[in-house]
């Protein structure tokens, strides 16, 4: 497109006299003739180009709904995981597609820009780049915002390092980690990318919700390259809790801890946020955990459980900090399954069809 243009622009300067009086001329005729074939011809190879873009941007978004609906299905696999359940949640081939869908998203965004600077050097009366070029980086530029901020995601659920106790409950004072990943593993070098994480930031008007504090850093700056075979991580570690004391409880006052919900019910999530930056694209991306309990002492730990098992197994909301103000029952051949993988997750195997109807007779009679 730039030879043709090029080819163009010299001709158009060399033989195009306006106001001269030469229109008897035949060399001066036959000239412009060329001239206007030229055009012709640098007009129907813009038009194929955008006519290009805008197939590629369409297979671009259907590539795009297909890893949509791959990453749902890697969320359930991992909301699995952590009930026990036997199942893979290896990110590396969700990030392999991502990267190369981004990667190729941004290339079209170059290529665009080259376009943008093509018409400004020449452009002619219904020059297609003018009309169709600010629609096609529109566009482009949605599809590059979505894929980012759905490949920002929770890899490792909040947890403590000992290995016998269950993810998504954690005691105030323990140690525990949390990790986050971006998918599309494209950064620039020279920039210095943020992570931050923050407890309850939208917390639930529910009575009596227990506010609390991070007590090491939540922050972290991310060299980007500093470990490439890694990809893009935020893992933060030896994180630990404390509960904000409600200045209004004491002596004869109810106290802050007498809320609608019971410790063990009580949801709370951690939202990671990075601040990202690619080839002068910047935006904030945002993920959240899925619900967790904070307990204050070991009694509580079975409670807790039950409470995370009981949400996992029903709540199609991974945001619904309120689902015990009105829990669900929970359907038999459900929990029957749940419990299965409880047992699988500890002792290699799961629960037999006598197990579970002698589990059944005990619940219902």
């Amino acid at each position: 497109l730039e030879d043709l243009q090029d080819a163009f622009d010299f001709c158009f300067k060399v033989h195009y006299r306006p106001g001269e009086e030469r229109s008897r001329d035949p060399q001066y005729t036959q000239q412009l003739q060329l001239l206007q074939a030229k055009l012709q011809n640098l007009d129907q190879q813009r038009r194929i180009v955008l006519a290009q873009m805008q197939q590629l941007l369409g297979r671009s978004e259907t590539l795009r709904e297909l890893l949509q609906e791959e990453l749902g299905d890697w969320r359930e696999r991992q909301q699995r995981s952590c009930l026990g359940a036997p199942t893979s949640t290896h990110l590396r081939p969700l990030e392999t597609w991502f990267t190369e869908l981004g990667q190729g998203l941004f290339q079209l965004r170059k290529l665009l820009q080259a376009l943008s600077d093509l018409q400004v050097k020449v452009t002619y009366e219904r020059d297609p780049l003018v009309a169709e070029t600010p629609l096609l980086q529109k566009r482009l530029q949605e599809q590059l915002m979505h894929l980012l901020k759905s490949a920002f995601v929770v890899e490792q659920q909040p947890s403590t390092p000992n290995p016998f106790k269950r993810p998504l409950v954690l005691r105030t004072g323990s140690k525990f980690s949390a990790r986050a990943r971006l998918l599309v593993r494209l950064h620039d070098r020279n920039h210095r990318m943020e992570a931050k994480i923050h407890i309850d930031r939208d917390p639930p008007k529910i009575k009596g919700f227990r506010k609390f504090n991070i007590l090491t850093s939540s922050s972290k700056t991310l060299l980007a390259g500093d470990s490439p075979q890694e990809g893009l991580v935020c893992d933060f570690q030896y994180l630990t809790l404390k509960e904000q004391k409600d200045s209004r409880s004491g002596k004869g006052s109810k106290g802050a801890n007498e809320g609608s919900l019971v410790v063990t019910e009580e949801l709370h999530l951690i939202t990671f946020t990075l601040a990202y930056a690619y080839c002068g694209l910047e935006l904030e991306l945002e993920t959240s955990t899925l619900p967790f309990i904070i307990i204050s002492n070991n009694n509580q730990f079975s409670s807790a459980w039950a409470s995370i098992l009981w949400f996992n197994m029903l709540s199609s909301d991974p945001k619904a900090q309120q689902f015990f103000s009105a829990p669900p029952p929970a359907p038999w051949p459900h929990l029957a399954e749940v419990l299965s993988w409880q047992f699988e997750s500890v002792v290699e195997r799961g629960l037999s069809q006598d197990h579970l109807l002698m589990l059944a007779e005990k619940l219902f009679g």
